[in-house]
């Protein structure tokens, strides 16, 4: 058997995909399963023990015909039995179908789609794209969140511990950056350094000898600027795939990030993680009734207006 998934989004949309994967796997346990992913999130299946291949296609770009027809005959030419997609877009529906998939999975209850599925948006994401298998007759409740970290990512991290003299005794790192897309969409996800300072002084003083780490990832190099020269005292990582990035927060004895695809991944290894919210939801994004991973939800939907007290104060309940 060969199952085909399409999931649009980004690394976090794949990783919250990730819990489906597994329970598909598990139904299925001869079945070749590939998906199709934008090329910005291909990276999150190095970290993905479930998936056979891993094709793109730019959903969200202005798409040629010639696009369309060139996926149209990837697809045709894999032969696949079950198709499950994400999207919502009648075109993708179409593109099943021309494709002759007999068993096709989706949000849309139009006739393109031979299994529809209630979509529910108000519950924790990986729910929702679980909530497809649905229409497969799988009704098992959806996994935790986990994923599967090379050998020799887990060496990096240790290497990089050693480099920054953190090896053994434990460190807080803090992500406060955000993609340009979600910035080009005029989505704020970035916490001002004024507040984050506020919030590294009241651990120094709390806990001298605990290091502080800023986690840099390719978009953060002027937020991790403002940082350093206003907090001398931080060390920074820079882990260069979602690996080594997963091995590093592994490593971590707590979390504090932004929604971002780092957030994801410290739930998926179960570090203690404190994360912010502006104009995105927590309860959409952690999942509910966790011990490990709690979210800090801006009262009004501007993530400059959550005040460093209230994030302190989940701090050291926890």
């Amino acid at each position: 058997m060969k199952i085909l998934a399409l999931v649009p989004g980004g690394i976090g949309d794949q990783l919250l995909f990730f819990p489906t994967l597994e329970t598909l796997t598990h139904q299925y346990p001869h079945a070749a399963i590939d998906v199709i992913v934008e090329p910005r999130a291909k990276t999150a299946y190095r970290v993905c023990k479930y998936v056979r291949e891993v094709l793109t296609f730019d959903y969200k770009d202005s798409n040629s015909m010639a696009d369309y027809l060139n996926l149209l005959g990837v697809i045709r030419d894999r032969e696949y039995d079950i198709a499950l997609t994400l999207g919502r877009r009648w075109t993708v529906g179409l593109l099943l179908w021309l494709n002759g998939i007999p068993v096709r999975v989706g949000y849309n209850n139009s006739w393109l789609i031979s299994n529809p599925v209630a979509l529910k948006t108000e519950q924790y994401a990986a729910w929702m794209y679980h909530d497809l298998l649905r229409g497969l007759g799988i009704q098992s409740p959806c996994p935790p969140m986990k994923i599967n970290v090379p050998k020799e990512d887990i060496n990096w991290a240790e290497t990089e511990q050693q480099r920054l003299e953190i090896q053994g005794q434990g460190y807080i790192l803090i992500h406060g950056g955000s993609s340009q897309l979600a910035q080009s969409k005029g989505i704020d996800k970035i916490y001002p350094v004024p507040k984050w300072q506020r919030i590294v002084d009241e651990i120094v003083r709390k806990q001298p000898d605990l290091p502080i780490v800023l986690l840099q990832g390719p978009e953060d190099g002027e937020w991790v600027s403002k940082m350093m020269n206003v907090c001398t005292s931080l060390k920074v990582i820079m882990p260069p795939d979602i690996g080594k990035l997963a091995a590093t927060i592994a490593g971590a004895n707590l979390m504090l990030c932004t929604d971002s695809a780092p957030m994801h991944l410290a739930v998926a290894v179960g570090t203690y993680t404190i994360a912010l919210f502006g104009p995105t939801e927590a309860k959409k994004l952690l999942p509910p009734n966790s011990d490990r991973a709690f979210g800090v939800q801006s009262p009004t939907g501007i993530i400059a207006d959550i005040q460093p007290e209230n994030i302190l104060e989940q701090m050291w309940r926890g």
